[in-house]
């Protein structure tokens, strides 16, 4: 029996498209196609990730490019190209050229990868996720954005080190935007089953809160630049539970109607990830509070969306 190789597109060779295009090779996804428009610096990643092959192997075939036709049928594209933060700027400050950048990259996914799912990186993210719903004409199940599975590594990166734990026990959930008013859910976050609040006081649990949801900006600050290796796992994740069909529960920015009274928008929830993309939004019994918090970081994401809406 054939197995058909999986194809996945990362577009953009910057620091989270090289780092997305690695990790996918070493966890065997598929052939990678990774695009940008800078002549020379795919095609220069991908060889240099190929080479790294014979020390760590893998099957799946790298290509770098800057000819979109080399990317046709792809079964999955990750777009990370955009501007990146940088000090003093907020996710927000990136809209006006981030919408153009994937308006452009999403027409084309559309003419040479019509059956693709796509996973958006850039940044605003949740409005970005929009841009490439907005254009591409998908299904609402095959178009989604990273940020929660980033939001809640981060979550769960803080509460491992401040317990002492193996990270790989904690299971943290967040909701909302991907910014600075998310709305991570410590009630619904345990280490090995426990609950978080029966393991951290509430003071502790706050800072580790606080932390999460200025992880992004800490990381510009000390770096100058936007975080790339976190943000790559979380894509790369999102579409390997996609091409297993895992039936994976991660936290990612998805197409809300009636869940949780969003009444439509792309913002982060838990969702269920397998061969349909997301195939179901997992609703969660908030408290009053929670839902106010919430509300608020939707009532951002569509004033965002109500400003790209004049742009594209």
């Amino acid at each position: 029996m054939t197995v058909s190789t999986k194809k996945i597109t990362v577009v953009g060779a910057g620091n989270v498209g090289e780092t997305t295009a690695h990790i996918a090779a070493l966890r065997n996804l598929g052939d990678i196609v990774l695009i940008d428009i800078v002549k020379g610096l795919a095609e220069g990643k991908a060889l240099d990730i190929a080479q790294s092959g014979g020390v760590y192997p893998f099957d799946g075939r790298i290509t770098g490019t800057t000819d979109w036709s080399q990317t046709a049928g792809s079964d999955i594209v990750i777009i990370t190209s955009g501007v990146p933060r940088k000090p003093g700027m907020s996710r927000d400050d990136l809209l006006a050229i981030n919408a153009k950048i994937v308006k452009s990259v999403t027409e084309q996914i559309v003419q040479y990868s019509p059956r693709a799912y796509i996973v958006v990186v850039c940044n605003p993210l949740d409005v970005m996720v929009y841009v490439a719903g907005k254009i591409s004409g998908f299904a609402k199940n095959r178009v989604m954005g990273m940020a929660g599975a980033l939001d809640s590594a981060r979550f769960a990166c803080f509460i491992a080190q401040e317990l002492n734990v193996s990270i790989a026990d904690v299971r943290g959930i967040l909701l909302g935007g991907h910014g600075d008013d998310m709305v991570p859910l410590p009630r619904y976050t345990s280490v090995a089953g426990v609950p978080l609040p029966e393991l951290m006081d509430a003071a502790t649990i706050q800072r580790r809160v606080d932390r999460a949801r200025s992880g992004g900006i800490e990381i510009v600050n000390l770096l100058g630049y936007s975080a790339y290796y976190a943000p790559a796992a979380g894509a790369v994740r999102m579409a390997e539970a996609i091409l297993h069909d895992q039936k994976a529960i991660l936290s990612c920015c998805a197409w809300c109607d009636k869940q949780y009274n969003i009444g439509g928008a792309y913002v982060g929830v838990p969702v269920i990830l397998g061969s349909g993309g997301v195939e179901k939004i997992v609703e969660l019994k908030l408290t009053a509070e929670e839902q106010q918090l919430l509300d608020a970081s939707v009532g951002h994401v569509k004033a965002l969306v109500k400003k790209v809406d004049e742009m594209i």
